[in-house]
């Protein structure tokens, strides 16, 4: 998005938040690109945002007991009359 200085005076705030959130925004002086607002922190690629996604996924699995459902996972808090022991 390109905004002249005159008008980025006034929405300053929401071309910062635009930048931080990745959008591409260039002031403008005369018509020419003067300035690129961008983000000091870098947003993580999709290459390692998927990364961490497998790393969780696999501890959750790594967590999960074998055999057991966590439909029934706390069974044992509850008699055969299905109430609480």
């Amino acid at each position: 998005m390109k905004v002249s200085v005159t008008d980025a005076k006034g929405q300053l705030t929401e071309l910062v938040r635009r930048a931080e959130a990745g959008d591409e925004v260039i002031l403008t002086r005369h018509g020419q690109d003067a300035v690129r607002l961008v983000s000091v922190k870098s947003l993580p690629s999709r290459a390692s945002r998927r990364a961490l996604l497998e790393t969780v996924r696999a501890a959750g699995a790594a967590k999960a007991a074998p055999g057991q459902s966590a439909a029934r996972s706390q069974d044992f808090l509850y008699g055969n009359d299905g109430l609480p022991r």
